[in-house]
C-alpha cells in the first residue's frame, strides 16, 4: 500500500480555494487552526447562538452562519457531531452548496450508512487523521503530523488539473497528516474498522478493563491510590512504547517479570470468548445496527448532550470511584496541568 507524504500532495490546490469548516469541537479546531496557519481561506460556520462563536473568533478565525459560509465555499469540510450531520446538511448545506464544490468528511458514518446522500454534482472526499483533534492540533503545531486516511466517494471534478483525489491529499497536508504519512482507503473501510477500533479495544475495551482491574484490586483489600497507578497512570507509559515501536519494543523496555506476565496472564484476559464478542461488535457495524442504535438514541436529545443511554453511561463514569481518586493523584501532579491537550475554554 502507498503511503502519501508531503512530496506527493500539492498544497497549492487547497490555498486557491474558499474553505469552509462547519463545526468547531475537537476536530473542527484543529482543522481550521491548521489550515489556516497553513495560508488556507479558512471560516468556521457554526449556528448564530454557538457557544464555540467567540472561541473561533478569539483564535483568529473568520466565523459565519451555516448559510452564508456555505454559500461562499469551494470545499465544505463538515465536522459537526455524527448525530447531527444529516440534519445539517439537508437544511442549511444542501440548499446553499455550489454546485461544483467539494464536499469533505473525517469520518465516513454519514455517507457510508446512507443518512446523507449529497448530489451527482458534488464531488465527495474524506481526510480522516487517525487521532483526537486536540492531538491534530497539538502535533501540528510541534511541526508535526498524525497520521490519516484518505478516500474519494465520488469525483466530479471537471475542467481542472487535478482531481478529487489531489483536493484530499492538499487538504491532508494544510492539516499536518501527510507529515506522518496518509492512506488510502475507502469509506467503508474507514468507518467500521474505526468504529471497531473505538468500541472494541480504544475506548471500549480499554475503559472497562481498566475499571474491573482498578475494582479487583480493591475488592482485595489494596488501596485506591495503588489500583489507580497500576490500572490507570501506567497505560499512558505503555501505550506509548508501543506507538513508538510496536509490541516487542514495549517488551524489550519493561523488566522480564512484566514480559512473562504478559506472555501468562494475557491470553486469560483476552479469551476466545472475547474474540467472539469482538466479531458480534464487528457484526453490528457492518450491519448498520450500531448506527441506528445511537443515532435513535442521540435524537431524543437536541442539544449534544446525548441520549438517555448515553446520559446514563456518563453519570456513571463520572461517579465511579477511580474517577475520584484519579482526580485528587492527578492535582498533585503539577506536570499533567503544564500543557493541557484539552483546554474547555479554548478548544
Amino acid at each position: 500500500m502507498k503511503i502519501y507524504y508531503d512530496d506527493d500532495a500539492n498544497i497549492k490546490i487547497i490555498q486557491n480555494l474558499n474553505v469552509t469548516i462547519v463545526g468547531y469541537g475537537s476536530q473542527g479546531h484543529a482543522h481550521a487552526n491548521n489550515l489556516k496557519d497553513s495560508g488556507v481561506n479558512v471560516t468556521v460556520a457554526l449556528r448564530e447562538n454557538s457557544s464555540s462563536w467567540k472561541k473561533a473568533e478569539e483564535a483568529g478565525l473568520k466565523v459565519k452562519n451555516v448559510p452564508e459560509s456555505v454559500k461562499e465555499a469551494d470545499l465544505v469540510m463538515i465536522l459537526a457531531p455524527d448525530e447531527f450531520q444529516a440534519s445539517i446538511y439537508e437544511k442549511h448545506i444542501k440548499p446553499n452548496l455550489k454546485k461544483d464544490a467539494v464536499l469533505a468528511f473525517a469520518h465516513g458514518f454519514n455517507i457510508h450508512f446512507k443518512k446523507i446522500i449529497p448530489g451527482d454534482g458534488n464531488s465527495v472526499i474524506m481526510i480522516a487523521p487517525k487521532g483526537p483533534g486536540h492531538t491534530v492540533r497539538s502535533t501540528y503545531k510541534k511541526g508535526g503530523g498524525v497520521p490519516s486516511l484518505i478516500a474519494v466517494f465520488n469525483d466530479s471534478i471537471i475542467n481542472k488539473d487535478y482531481s478529487a483525489k489531489d483536493v484530499a491529499l492538499s487538504y491532508a497536508r494544510a492539516n499536518g497528516g501527510t507529515k506522518a504519512g496518509v492512506l488510502e482507503t475507502s469509506f467503508k473501510e474507514e468507518t467500521e474498522t474505526d468504529l471497531f477500533g473505538e468500541q472494541a479495544v480504544l475506548c471500549g475495551g480499554m475503559t472497562a478493563l481498566i475499571k474491573a482491574g482498578y475494582e479487583t484490586l480493591v475488592e482485595a483489600g489494596y488501596s485506591p491510590e495503588m489500583a489507580y497507578f497500576e490500572c490507570l497512570h501506567e497505560t499512558k507509559l505503555i501505550t506509548d512504547l508501543i506507538q513508538e515501536g510496536g509490541i516487542a519494543n514495549m517488551h524489550y523496555s519493561i523488566s522480564n517479570t512484566a514480559e512473562f506476565g504478559d506472555y501468562k496472564s494475557g491470553p486469560k484476559i483476552i479469551t476466545e470468548d472475547t474474540k467472539k464478542a469482538m466479531k458480534e461488535i464487528l457484526s453490528e457495524i457492518q450491519s448498520g445496527n450500531f448506527a441506528n442504535e445511537f443515532l435513535d438514541d442521540c435524537r431524543q436529545s437536541n442539544d449534544g448532550s446525548g441520549g438517555p443511554v448515553m446520559k446514563s453511561n456518563r453519570k456513571s463514569t463520572k461517579n465511579h470511584p477511580i474517577e475520584k481518586v484519579g482526580k485528587e493523584l492527578r492535582s498533585k501532579m503539577k506536570f499533567l496541568n503544564t500543557e493541557k491537550l484539552v483546554d474547555k475554554e479554548k478548544n
